[in-house]
């Protein structure tokens, strides 16, 4: 089978890392991809973007290529190149913007669709992504697909539309599911399908149970963002004894803030900065066992922002760490049935109180541990995602292209 993959920005930039396992359990099961960025930008960052960039598509957001491709497009399908104009139409300023600019690309793709004798394209993200894919899929007659994450379906840029297009709509959790249907989204096209990961091997082989140091270190894997709820954790720190430690891994707009928060707070000797880490790094430091525990303090910022269900967590859950997170967006659903512990967000008490409890207790450590490796064992093994997508990408190969109106 052969699938346009298309993406944000990957694998150029620091984003969208959680889709290299997808691509590569994809390849594995025989799916020829060629993988499209609908605008490529911020270079090669991860190690693991050089094993995807052969099959990349890094054509810019404008250039003169685009525009002639799309010409040639709406020259052969004129009737289908309109229509497809017609679809991106909406009153949101912003949103029509946006639908405009991919437009042209659209056409480009939707040749490139039909030279490649692609039998599919698929899109991440609910916003301009699945716009510039809706646009090949009409005039090209290939089917199509999207994966709708957090805060694309918070957006709401033309989801309604999209689904009726679409072959199936594609959330990445029961919340996304429900945020979707609430939009308008059909309850026959709506499907959650997990992000996943990669099984790491038996966990009872796992390194880190054979690491003896005189600290118990916490890792915070996640950018220094508002959502991420940084503040709290540091916060919760603060409440507790000194030779619980915390390794925060990750860049972003407020770390000088949170490196002031330390300061202020005397925890210069307890926090670890890690910066920016590539993928791979990340789980070497997992393999060797040099953390004792997870916790992601993410808070709901209101209108719908808040946490998917965080590939930060899946992936420490498989390899077999204890984790602890904050009850909101999807997070409960990753955690639950003792997969992990949950507190309140926007509390550095409760945080406290359950680290607490995770340090002095070695056998909750390793129910947690065997809980959430086996929730992810379970449900969120890459593997497993990748077989259920591309099933359902060649029964709509099968059937043919068949949509709904708007």
């Amino acid at each position: 089978m052969k699938v346009l993959y298309v993406t944000s920005s990957l694998p150029f930039g620091k984003g969208e890392t959680f889709l290299y396992p997808e691509i590569r359990a994809l390849r594995d099961l025989g799916v020829v991809l060629r993988v499209v960025p609908m605008y490529p930008r911020g270079g090669v960052v991860h190690t693991e973007a050089q094993d995807v960039l052969p099959v990349a598509e890094a054509e810019p957001l404008f250039s003169k290529r685009i525009f002639v491709s799309a010409l040639r497009t709406l020259l052969r399908f004129p009737w289908r190149a309109l229509q497809a104009l017609f679809f991106l139409l909406t009153f949101n300023p912003r949103h029509l913007f946006k639908n405009l600019a991919v437009y042209p690309k659209g056409l480009w793709l939707a040749e490139q669709a039909i030279l490649w004798n692609a039998q599919h394209i698929h899109a991440h993200w609910a916003a301009a992504t699945s716009s510039l894919a809706m646009v090949a899929s009409h005039v090209s007659g290939v089917p199509w697909s999207l994966t709708a994450h957090r805060w694309d379906v918070v957006e709401n840029n033309l989801l309604r539309r999209k689904a009726l297009h679409a072959c199936f709509f594609r959330c990445i959790s029961d919340k996304t599911r429900s945020m979707a249907l609430e939009r308008g989204v059909p309850i026959g096209k709506a499907l959650v399908v997990h992000l996943g990961v990669p099984l790491p091997g038996r966990l009872d082989k796992n390194p880190k149970r054979k690491v003896s140091r005189e600290h118990f270190v916490l890792l915070c894997p996640a950018a220094f963002l508002p959502r991420k709820g940084h503040k709290y954790v540091i916060e919760a720190l603060h409440l507790l004894p000194d030779y619980v430690h915390l390794w925060l891994a990750g860049d972003g707009p407020l770390r000088p803030d949170i490196e002031a928060q330390v300061e202020k707070q005397g925890l210069e000797q307890r926090v670890r900065f890690l910066g920016y880490l590539d993928h791979r790094d990340l789980v070497a430091l997992y393999l060797r066992g040099e953390i004792d525990a997870v916790v992601l303090p993410s808070v709901d910022l209101g209108d719908g922002l808040n946490e998917g269900i965080p590939v930060a967590l899946i992936e420490a859950m498989a390899h077999g760490y204890p984790v602890v997170a904050t009850a909101t967006g999807g997070i409960p659903e990753l955690l639950r049935d003792g997969a992990g512990l949950l507190v309140p967000d926007k509390s550095a008490r409760a945080l406290a109180e359950a680290i607490l409890r995770l340090v002095g207790d070695e056998a909750l450590r390793d129910n947690l541990a065997f809980q959430g490796r086996l929730r992810v064992e379970t449900e969120f093994a890459v593997e497993q995602i990748a077989r259920k997508l591309a099933t359902l990408w060649g029964e709509e190969c099968g059937k043919g292209l068949k949509r709904s109106r708007c």
